[in-house]
């Protein structure tokens, strides 16, 4: 039996995605396993999940993607072609996805380095995030905060020290000033599980094919092709002038820059990829992309839940844009 025949039978089996589906096929196929509902159920709840907490994660969107009948495009096939992932922050659905060809990248190089850490040297990892300098304590919590202002860190201590700061911080926010340096305050949690052995070894076995790069989104243009499939989660626009209260980078993300982007997103279209992009669903954002109508480009819209605002009033559900060219 193929690994596509295999794959037909586990999405009888299994409510998962195609592109994931054939992760799964590909493993049955590998141990010569029958194909039966336990088997599936064991290798699907073994997956892995992102290991960091994400402000704005897609975790709670992919039901959401799905159910417009947009994710993943039907197109899209991971056997041939390439899933890339410019924005990648917490990775939630390239998590999801799994597919067999990646390349997820980011602008934020305490992730990607500590996305390759992982990938390369998750024991190490493991063992580092275990001893006593990363305990649940304020003192502790803002001594390892302040670590790059003292002196250099190696990529083994810059991945440590970012999951350390992500899994005790308020809300697993990621927040730097003007000077680059992380200053989200400290968060109050009943024991917060700092390293996660068992979900870390898993993250370094699904990367161990996938490329991971500290690049502009825009370098994406030197490597796509017809057929591939492209998701942009980019800083969000702000829904207002004081909404964007989180930086992501020192730099932000301007208005002009969501033009690029939109430019960007527009090029890939022509060159035949499937795109997929979300945002907040604010007016600059929806009369730029409604802009591309004539193209085929669609605005869909679906809510997300966000707890974090400056004003407790305007937290809860939101409205966001999902925008495809399929």
């Amino acid at each position: 039996m193929t690994v596509s025949e295999r794959r037909r039978l586990v999405l009888e089996f299994a409510d998962i995605n195609p592109v994931y589906a054939y992760r799964v096929a590909e493993q049955l196929h590998s141990t010569k396993s029958d194909i039966i509902p336990e088997l599936i159920e064991q290798i699907v709840s073994n997956r892995p999940k992102p290991f960091v907490k994400w402000v704005g994660g897609k975790r709670q969107l992919l039901a959401q993607f799905k159910n417009y009948g947009l994710y993943p495009p039907d197109k899209f096939n991971p056997l041939v072609n390439t899933y890339f992932e410019p924005f990648v922050g917490g990775g939630a659905v390239f998590f999801d996805l799994l597919p067999k060809k990646a390349v997820i990248s980011d602008s934020n190089t305490e992730l990607v380095t500590t996305y390759n850490v992982i990938k390369n040297d998750v024991e190490a990892l493991i063992y580092s995030l275990n001893n006593d300098n990363y305990i649940y304590d304020k003192e502790r919590f803002l001594e390892v905060r302040a670590l790059p202002k003292e002196r250099e860190l190696s990529d083994l201590e810059t991945a440590a020290r970012f999951i350390y700061l992500n899994r005790t911080c308020f809300n697993g926010m990621y927040r730097v000033n003007k000077s680059g340096h992380f200053n989200v305050p400290f968060g109050t949690y009943a024991n917060p599980l700092i390293c996660d052995e068992v979900n870390l070894r898993k993250v370094s076995e699904s990367l161990k094919d996938v490329t991971i790069k500290n690049q502009d989104y825009k370098k994406i243009l030197n490597k796509t092709k017809k057929g591939d499939f492209v998701y942009f989660d980019p800083p969000y626009h702000p829904a207002s002038a004081t909404a964007s209260f989180t930086s992501y980078t020192a730099d932000g993300f301007t208005s002009e820059q969501q033009v690029e982007l939109r430019d960007t997103f527009l090029e890939l279209h022509k060159r035949g990829c499937c795109v997929m992009l979300s945002n907040s669903d604010t007016d600059f954002i929806n009369d730029i992309y409604r802009e591309l109508a004539k193209e085929g480009i669609v605005i869909k819209k679906v809510s997300a839940g966000r707890a974090i605002n400056s004003n407790s009033a305007k937290r809860g559900k939101v409205q966001e844009v999902l925008v495809t060219n399929y």
